[in-house]
């Protein structure tokens, strides 16, 4: 064994780096957004991004998914489903929004998703919460409207919102439904059923970027373009969700999914460093509450059931 393969071997043993590594990757797929500006549409950027995540994950998980093939088929239609709100449907939106509002503001509303999948719950499932969990969504909520109002929550009926703002929360209300159809899913390993839907979202993306071929001043996407369509197709999609799986092996899901509360973080220190965005104090204060009312709404008084899949990705 090689010093690069020990190494491999043992970086793959560390629960906390695996897991720290997943969030950053995650949070910058926000930061990629933004610089998609002008150099690559979102509909481009999705069709490329899941043509890519097939083209490596079917060597790793191929014969897994032709292994479980039996137990997806009778559910192929629910899959493509999931594959469309969770993968191209949500990444497509998200783009769009990243084109009309700063990486700080992506970030901090991506940290949202966590909470919108416990309302749904409620919803759904008739899941009951506590006093606690109730602090923690409404702490959550005021953050999305400091974010949303730019500081000034109080003159919310006075000003208009940023329109990307609203897309992001679109984003991430799409992600919440995928989250909750993962409960239904079917009983195979989440490698292979996450190569599975690779295809498919790469599939329904083929149409939205063909009638946008065929509309005056389409241009193909330029050269930083196709780095920053391999960026979100190595970094947030493959190696974030194989990362963030093992973490799950090691820790289990609940340890390991505390570690999504990470992205909103990262993605605001990214936009900052990288972007050379303006961290304002109502971002921090936004950024206190998310985080905060994330952690009091998923405490629980027994061990929560969280699927490794319930991440932005």
């Amino acid at each position: 064994m090689t010093a690069l393969s020990r190494s491999a071997a043992a970086f793959y043993r560390q629960p906390v780096l695996l897991l720290t590594m997943a969030a950053l990757f995650w949070a910058g797929n926000a930061i990629a957004g933004q610089l998609a500006r002008g150099e690559i549409s979102p509909l481009q950027l999705v069709f490329v991004r899941w043509i890519g995540v097939t083209l490596i994950m079917w060597p790793l998980f191929g014969r897994q998914v032709q292994q479980y093939w039996s137990v997806a088929r009778p559910r192929i239609w629910r899959i493509a489903l999931m594959a469309f709100i969770g993968f191209s449907g949500f990444n497509i939106v998200f783009y769009w929004a990243s084109l009309q509002t700063t990486g700080v503001n992506v970030g901090i509303l991506q940290g949202t998703i966590p909470v919108f999948v416990m309302i749904g719950t409620v919803l759904a499932h008739g899941t009951r919460i506590g006093r606690i969990q109730t602090v923690g969504v409404i702490m959550t909520v005021i953050g999305i409207v400091v974010v949303a109002t730019r500081g000034a929550p109080l003159q919310m009926l006075e000003i208009a919102f940023n329109p990307g703002d609203l897309l992001m929360l679109v984003a991430c209300l799409m992600y919440a439904v995928y989250a909750l159809l993962l409960k239904g899913r079917p009983d195979i390993p989440s490698g292979a059923f996450f190569t599975l839907m690779a295809p498919i979202a790469a599939a329904i993306s083929i149409p939205p970027v063909i009638v946008e071929a065929t509309l005056p001043g389409y241009t193909l996407p330029s050269f930083d373009g196709w780095l920053i369509a391999l960026y979100a197709t190595i970094f947030p999609s493959c190696l974030a969700q194989l990362f963030f799986l093992r973490g799950v092996d090691l820790i289990g899901p609940g340890p390991a999914g505390v570690y999504a509360n990470l992205v909103p973080v990262f993605a605001a220190v990214l936009a900052v460093a990288i972007l050379g965005e303006v961290f304002a104090f109502y971002h921090g204060f936004a950024l206190a509450l998310v985080i905060g009312g994330i952690a009091l709404a998923q405490r629980k008084p027994r061990e929560p059931r969280q699927d490794p899949e319930d991440v932005p990705g």
